[in-house]
């Protein structure tokens, strides 16, 4: 069975659509398939893949709600073992529909469990928020990977994450587990990305990955070309980092 992971902050730009994909790619470059969950929806992984999400007939919310099987609305990407469950426009009310469903909690893990043996690691990328979308990423998850930015802005709203994590682990799903922390946008010359460094230790003692994320302007363009870093330049600072970052998640599996 595949393993599935949540990539989660509820503050935005820390990094976390673009840790979704560029982690994705690389996985399935080794040789992994891959598939990507894009339940956020600003739907920013559908299209930093090359997918123009508003012309998408079905997407993730067609699926959640039933409306649709998932292999119905899953397209591959331009890579080998990768494909995406795409965002698309109608994602946006899926917070509102999903109060009155039964199981809301529990959406987006039914229908991931369908098809969870068809995949070796399945990447959900949920919204910046704190609402029933981010609960049913966590819930669907058996790991969660946070992205965290390198500055102390980005540390405020971290407890309350890890608090609603703790609900969710105590009431919805015992199992779910914490991979552990990524920093993002680290830029050395600054004095506060260490200072920051340090202050996250004492929330993941022991769960930092050792790949760090740089401040990348190579990183910062590939959405725009529809790209992810593997194949817009995968010898750059941020290409690196995301390939070692790859290759931690995929030794976590062999321990």
């Amino acid at each position: 069975m595949g393993k599935i992971i949540a990539v989660v902050n509820q503050k935005g730009g820390v990094g976390k659509t673009t840790t979704a994909v560029n982690v994705a790619a690389y996985i399935a470059n080794f040789d992994k398939r891959v598939l990507l969950v894009d339940i956020d929806p600003q739907a920013n992984a559908t299209s930093g893949l090359g997918i123009e999400h508003s012309q998408l007939e079905y997407g993730i919310y067609e699926a959640i709600l039933g409306e649709k099987e998932l292999s119905e609305v899953i397209v591959p990407t331009n890579q080998k073992n990768f494909h995406v469950a795409p965002a698309t426009e109608s994602l946006a009310g899926a917070g509102i529909e999903l109060v009155g469903l039964e199981d809301r909690e529990y959406r987006l893990h039914n229908v991931l469990n369908k098809i969870k043996g068809e995949y070796d690691y399945i990447i959900v990328d949920g919204p910046p928020s704190l609402g029933l979308l981010t609960v049913n990423s966590l819930v669907s998850a058996d790991e969660i990977l946070i992205p965290v930015q390198s500055e102390y802005y980005a540390l405020e709203g971290l407890g309350q994450l890890l608090n609603t994590i703790k609900l969710i682990q105590d009431n919805l799903k015992p199992e779910l587990g914490i991979m552990g922390a990524v920093i993002t946008m680290f830029d050395k010359r600054n004095s506060l990305s260490g200072a920051v460094m340090n202050e996250l230790y004492q929330y993941f003692p022991n769960r930092i990955f050792r790949s760090i994320i740089p401040r990348s302007v190579r990183l910062a363009e590939s959405p725009s070309y529809g790209r992810t870093i593997l194949h817009y330049d995968p010898k750059s600072k941020g290409g690196r980092a995301y390939e070692k970052l790859a290759r931690e998640i995929i030794a976590l599996e062999n321990k």
